[in-house]
């Protein structure tokens, strides 16, 4: 059997066990020994597609590890509109007393501060992030 032959069926039995195990790493392996089975395609050595195979193997796996699929981004969940669903939405307010105010939002009496670069000034804004009884606002 020719070397790229080889390569490219321990990629496919690789591809197999991983849709017994369910991980993704397995898949990223094969990934790299199918670049092992196209470098001995090209013609190279046997050196040659190994080393392909163990880079590409390592990065795949390395990107893998970091995207981390299915998993949430480490974003701050004060800040995340899919967390909390205050975040966007606009409130009023009448009188601000040194960057912060109380104003009534949802039925309820909230403190307010001011996001980092907004003007204290009455009007609409918008709230950027709740930091417990806290809503922090933008100018809108």
């Amino acid at each position: 059997m020719d070397d790229w032959m080889t390569w490219f069926v321990l990629a496919g039995v690789l591809v197999v066990l991983e849709l017994f195990t369910g991980t993704f790493y397995l898949l990223m392996i094969a990934i790299g020994l199918g670049f092992g089975g196209l470098a001995a395609l090209a013609g190279m050595g046997v050196p040659a597609q190994i080393i392909a195979a163990a880079i590409v193997g390592v990065i795949a796996t390395e990107l893998l590890r970091r995207k981390r699929p299915g998993m949430p981004s480490r974003g701050d969940p004060a800040r995340d509109p899919n967390v909390n669903i205050d975040i966007g939405q606009d409130v009023s307010v009448d009188q601000w007393q040194g960057g912060k105010a109380r104003v009534m939002y949802r039925g309820a009496l909230w403190d307010v501060e001011l996001a980092p670069g907004a003007a204290a000034q009455a009007g609409s804004f918008r709230i950027v992030e709740v930091q417990g009884s806290r809503l922090i606002v933008a100018n809108s």
